[in-house]
Order: structure tokens, then C-alpha cells, then sequence
């Protein structure tokens, strides 16, 4: 029996510890297909960035099994995933996808399947791996993030960088 997807602060809260990598994957001239680089983008500055990092962002563009090596260096405690996912929920909304969720659905935007990065990731690092989805409203090249997903970047930026702060106290 699989373990239904869970979303919010509390999860984040709860799965962000230790040394944390965050791989946002998308392709920003594809409407929110963008939404990972864009949560990066915010995310750098404040959690990246200096001698005391919170976590280490990576924008991994729409080539995320480009990094592989980098992350396994890293030897991270905890790796989540951001980008656009097929849920079949209202645009802007999120879940926190569980290893065993993502690599059983398939439900990706991208043709190269999140399987074999994250089964490559299970063998070269003892991390907790976890997606971070949000519904795209729209994938249309040459489109800007929508609406729905703006806001969802502005919350779940928050959600994140309130959490990885949390975890070091």
C-alpha cells in the first residue's frame, strides 16, 4: 500500500534535515514548466549563499542527469526535487512526493523519467529523497509562470526557507 502524497509546512518542516540539496528542474521558456528554476532563483540568495549555507540549489534546468555526479559529491542527508508535475489537482497546488511515489507515477513534465535520476541518486548517496510538485496550468513556449503558480513560488520560498532555518536551531 503506497503512502497517499502530503503537502504543507509541517512535512517540509520534518523532511528538511541535515545537509539539504535542492534541485529545482524545468525549463523557464516553457511557462510554468519554470516553476523549479524560478524557486531557486529566490532560493540562492537567502539559503545559498555565504560561509553558512542552509542548503545547497541547484538549477538543473530540463537536464537534471547533468548533476548526478555533483549531488552524489555532496553526500547529501536530504534531496528534494522541485518542478512541475501532472496531478490532476487546480494549477498552483503542491504536494511533497515521496521516493516511492514519484518513481511508481510517472507523472512528469518532462520526457526523461524522474526514475533512473532518482535511482541513481538511492545508490551513489544514503539521502532521503522527496519531490516537491506543483500543477502547471500552462506549458506553452514562450509563456511566463501563471498566476496561480506566482503565488505558490512566493509561498512555498517561504515554506522552504522558514523550514531549513527551523531545522538548525
Amino acid at each position: 500500500m503506497t503512502e497517499a502524497p502530503v503537502s504543507g509546512e509541517f512535512m517540509l518542516k520534518d523532511i528538511l534535515k541535515g545537509k539539504v540539496v535542492i534541485v529545482g528542474i524545468g525549463n523557464v521558456l516553457r511557462g510554468d514548466d519554470g516553476f523549479g528554476p524560478a524557486l531557486i532563483e529566490r532560493l540562492t540568495p537567502v539559503l545559498c549563499g555565504g560561509a553558512e549555507k542552509d542548503a545547497v540549489c541547484i538549477n538543473a534546468g530540463s537536464a537534471p542527469e547533468n548533476y548526478t555526479g555533483k549531488i552524489a559529491k555532496l553526500n547529501p542527508d536530504t534531496v528534494l526535487i522541485v518542478d512541475a508535475v501532472h496531478m490532476g489537482v487546480k494549477p498552483g497546488e503542491y504536494k511533497v512526493l515521496k521516493k516511492s511515489d514519484i518513481v511508481k507515477g510517472g507523472f512528469t513534465t518532462h520526457d526523461i523519467s524522474p526514475r533512473m535520476f532518482i535511482e541513481y541518486l538511492e545508490k551513489e548517496t544514503s539521502a532521503d529523497i522527496y519531490m516537491l510538485g506543483v500543477q502547471p496550468k500552462s506549458l506553452s513556449f514562450g509563456e511566463k509562470l501563471s498566476g496561480n503558480v506566482k503565488k505558490t513560488l512566493q509561498e512555498v520560498s517561504d515554506l522552504i526557507i522558514n523550514s531549513c532555518n527551523t531545522s538548525k536551531r
